[in-house]
């Protein structure tokens, strides 16, 4: 078992008050090397100036700033009014002591301060850490996140997120906490092994780092209903790695079906999908159908065009899995206008295509087809993450299919 032979009593050094830096890589030359990659090897969300902002309207910006937040951007090309601002709004960093200032400033290396330093003076930060791929972790954070939207946009408080993945050794994780210690972040973590989070739980406090075990509490209340032990046995490690199993190959299935099943392609097939996404262009249908695959689910996107007439097999197939997707106008157009900038499209280019009275018709054209076929749910996808999207058409998949009472009228989510 992973870390079950070695113990925690190595000799813990509480974090030196001095040359404290907030990179693990850049800033941290006397780090080990084992904590450098640690923290390396994952993408960890930076602070960026975003070089455009939207401005159609105070509600996409809002909307737009929000979710640049959540994913660590700042949004906005000016960097010291935005810096101004947090150090006006945020608490400094406990890890920032006023001696550290002190010889930095009286050494005049301005230049050579941390440019991860300097980011994380702009929000406090979070390390995210498992001995696995990090995914229970990563979504837990993102669902807590959501709740503080109205700090990130209202006052501008942000957080940067670090996701720590693969840890499989009781070096690294110890070498990860002695960071967090210095940077003074909170840790979460989600350590199959019990005696690896044991051995998190006690670094934590033995350095003063905020933490928190993330999939303990679920694991023993899951033990404690069923009465069987849990096996303490990361999903990572080799002793888990069996054979292929028959989910997943359904899952292959569902994602080849779906790519060639994209944009109203082969409607012949249409009566084998699992569910089929009807919306006008841009509304998200194919990532959506993308990542509905990845679950196993086979997946057709038809999309609805002025002038065009819907595939007749769209209405012979059984109606229930149809779902119809709608956005707000406004960030409808904003995303047409990136869209064609993205495929080189300039301001001379003639086209209708972002035009904001073309984007109400198209839409009204959608809603009365919507309207003609009550059975088809009809899903606003305006500020809804892929996963809110997808988790609402699965819900009512698996109510009709375990005949739930539903009005059959057409219902907006």
């Amino acid at each position: 078992m992973i870390g079950s032979t070695k113990p925690l009593a190595a000799p813990l050094q509480p974090p030196s008050p001095t040359g404290r830096c907030l990179a693990p890589s850049s800033c941290a030359p006397d780090s080990p090397p084992a904590l450098t990659r640690a923290v390396e090897s994952p993408r960890p969300v930076k602070a960026a100036a975003s070089s455009h902002v939207l401005r159609a309207s105070p509600q996409l910006s809002r909307w737009s700033r929000s979710r640049a937040l959540r994913s660590g951007r700042r949004p906005g090309s000016d960097r010291a009014k935005l810096s101004s601002a947090s150090a006006s709004v945020l608490p400094v960093n406990k890890s920032l002591q006023p001696e550290d200032a002190a010889v930095a400033v009286e050494d005049g290396e301005d230049d050579d301060v941390c440019v991860a330093e300097r980011d994380a003076a702009a929000g406090k930060a979070i390390y995210m850490v498992s001995d696995g791929t990090g995914w229970t972790a990563e979504h837990a954070v993102n669902a807590a996140l959501g709740q503080f939207e109205h700090c990130f946009v209202d006052r501008g408080c942000a957080v940067n997120t670090h996701l720590i993945s693969m840890i499989d050794s009781m070096d690294r994780l110890l070498e990860i906490i002695k960071q967090a210690a210095k940077e003074g972040a909170l840790v979460l973590y989600t350590l199959a092994d019990p005696s690896m989070a044991e051995s998190a739980k006690k670094a934590c406090d033995f350095w003063g780092v905020p933490s928190t075990d993330v999939l303990r509490p679920t694991v023993e209340a899951i033990a404690s209903h069923i009465g069987v032990a849990p096996s303490g046995i990361p999903r990572s490690s080799p002793s888990r790695q069996g054979q292929l199993t028959e989910d997943y190959f359904r899952r292959i299935d569902a994602i080849d079906f779906t790519i060639k099943q994209d944009d109203g392609a082969q409607p012949q097939n249409l009566n084998r999908a699992d569910f089929v996404l009807a919306g006008v262009s841009r509304t998200g249908k194919t990532p959506l159908s993308i990542y509905l695959a990845q679950k196993g689910y086979k997946v057709a996107n038809v999309p609805i065009v002025m002038g065009v007439n819907l595939p007749k097999t769209l209405f012979e197939i059984s109606q229930d899995k149809i779902f119809g997707l709608t956005i707000n106008p406004v960030v409808l157009q904003a995303i047409r206008k990136t869209r064609a900038k993205a495929l080189g499209f300039g301001d001379g280019y003639q086209s209708n295509y972002a035009e904001m009275e073309h984007v109400r018709q198209e839409l009204v054209h959608a809603n009365q087809i919507f309207a003609q076929n009550p059975m088809w749910p009809v899903i606003g996808v305006t500020g809804k993450a892929i996963e809110e999207t997808a988790a609402v058409i699965v819900r009512i998949y698996h109510d009709r299919k375990q005949k739930c009472s539903m009005p059959r009228i057409s219902k907006r989510y």
